[in-house]
């Protein structure tokens, strides 16, 4: 009996699923439409075990609820937000870098303002309303991470790393107990979270550098620089342990690790660079 072709792992007949989000898209589909990666690049996995995130190409349309965001440039990447009738994005103060005249901004109400201030965090996140053009981008080289999270998903993450989010997710910030401002490279003791509900939302990341993801199994553990860490999901704990270097004149000297403990998944970037709030 002759072999039957086998059609390439998460293909179908007329869908084909991205690698990296898991979301559905048309066989003809170059790039996800729900996060931007390119559909016909298989994964890149180290042989430890962390996987790149992909580079989304230049003029790249994601889309979300009514909305649109078009990815542009390689280096500096911009999201240029077309939003749709009755959505609103959020994003952090400065990161705008134009809108069209008639989309209004307007300020998210934020509780713990002192807590937030102390712990390096931004204390503004401003509100932008559809319909209408808006772009954003960071001062800096890097990737954007397109992250569509699914209902009943939490997600935490360094402050000033995400570019924006859509209005179906909660923002908050919880603090990482017993951690002081040695963690994140002097950054604070506080992360953002975000967390869906009953609706997706799609929440955008800037990564310095490059950017690798790792899952991690129950109890599985690895070591990150606090620097590098970029992202975690909630059901990922983390601790950080100092270890002493060297004897003698040296032996005073210690290293901080943060220790990531699974389940879930967890993001570091390759470059880190201070912000001024630090």
């Amino acid at each position: 009996m002759p072999d039957v072709p086998q059609m390439p792992m998460g293909e179908s007949l007329e869908r084909i699923q991205c690698q990296w989000c898991q979301g559905m898209n048309p066989k003809s589909a170059l790039a996800c439409q729900a996060c931007g990666a390119p559909l016909d690049i298989r994964n890149l996995v180290s042989e430890s075990g962390w996987r790149e995130a992909p580079r989304i190409r230049d003029m790249t349309e994601i889309h979300f609820n009514a909305s649109t965001c078009q990815v542009e440039g390689e280096i500096v990447p911009v999201a240029e937000i077309n939003l749709g009738q009755g959505d609103s994005i959020f994003f952090e103060h400065h990161v705008m870098l134009w809108k069209e005249e008639q989309v209004p901004l307007g300020l998210m109400p934020l509780s713990g303002g002192l807590k937030r201030v102390f712990g390096g965090m931004p204390f503004l996140i401003s509100v932008a309303t559809g319909p209408g053009r808006i772009a954003f981008s960071r001062d800096a080289s890097g990737e954007l991470v397109v992250l569509p999270l699914h209902p009943g998903m939490e997600l935490d993450v360094r402050e000033h790393a995400f570019l924006l989010s859509s209005h179906q997710i909660d923002y908050s910030f919880v603090r990482v107990k017993g951690l002081t401002n040695i963690l994140f490279g002097g950054q604070g003791m506080y992360m953002d979270r975000f967390i869906t509900t009953g609706a997706p939302g799609l929440l955008i990341l800037h990564g310095y550098g490059n950017v690798f993801e790792r899952r991690l199994g129950p109890g599985e553990s690895i070591m990150v620089e606090p620097g590098a860490f970029l992202y975690k999901d909630a059901t990922v704990q983390m601790d950080v342990e100092f270890q002493r270097l060297g004897t003698g004149f040296f032996g005073g000297t210690n290293m901080s690790l943060a220790r990531m403990t699974g389940p879930g998944r967890v993001g570091i970037q390759s470059m880190y660079v201070h912000h001024a709030t630090e």
